[in-house]
């Protein structure tokens, strides 16, 4: 659980993957994102495939922030082979973390095999990157995402994630059941697809447990810390 008291704007920064993700984005408008990033400290800067990572990772050379290539993106219904060499070939260009879609479809057929052969196949490609796995929470049910999660915990992925925010978000309600079902594991909770109004929504999955939240609203989010505490949403800054 994050001790907000303790965290000033800066150290929220750790808290966000500041994610650049529609189709028509240009590389002027990449390169300049990742000013962005590094401005707020955030946790990695997250693109929608392996083409942009030597771009990325010029960027952030010299910085702590993680490079982070999607994998599979957004559908996830490509064959396990090729998101394992899309994972490598993300690494090999320079991505320190995988944000990789889940098959959906195959969870819902109950191929709970067939799915976990797949997260250890990505683990495994991922190599030294830190991985995660997006479940796109708003299309399961309760009982559905925690079976993801626990298969995510399993094959030792390092955080299950929500949502690729391509589609409607997830409820509150939702973000509970992964926080839920991961309290004893050692996969984390990240929230993506934070809908309006994104710095109220997003400060309550960080309050509920989740401890990284992707979206490309983390500066305004960020900015928004103030306003939080003010309101008593998040308590007031009391120095270490």
């Amino acid at each position: 659980m994050i001790d907000f008291k303790h965290m000033t704007k800066w150290d929220m920064g750790k808290c966000f993957d500041y994610a650049i993700l529609p189709k028509d984005t240009t590389e002027e408008v990449i390169r300049r994102e990742c000013k962005v990033a590094i401005k707020y400290n955030c946790k990695a800067f997250c693109f929608s495939s392996s083409y942009w990572t030597k771009v990325v990772a010029e960027e952030l050379q010299g910085t702590d922030l993680l490079v982070g290539a999607g994998i599979g993106f957004p559908f996830g219904q490509q064959s396990s082979a090729v998101k394992c060499f899309e994972a490598e070939e993300a690494v090999r260009q320079g991505a320190t973390v995988l944000d990789n879609c889940m098959n959906v479809g195959a969870l819902k057929d109950k191929k709970y095999k067939e799915v976990l052969q797949e997260f250890k196949d990505y683990k495994k490609a991922a190599g030294p990157a830190m991985t995660k796995m997006i479940i796109e929470a708003e299309m399961l049910t309760d009982e559905e995402i925690a079976t993801a999660c626990k298969l995510i915990a399993e094959a030792e992925i390092d955080w299950a994630k929500s949502s690729s925010g391509q589609f409607n978000g997830m409820s509150l309600e939702q973000v509970l059941v992964m926080v839920d079902t991961l309290k004893d594991a050692k996969t984390k909770v990240k929230v993506s697809g934070v809908k309006f109004p994104r710095p109220q929504n997003a400060y309550v999955f960080l309050l509920a447990g989740a401890e990284l939240i992707g979206t490309r609203a983390a500066p305004q989010i960020i900015d928004s810390l103030d306003t939080m505490r003010r309101i008593g949403m998040i308590p007031e800054y009391e120095e270490k």
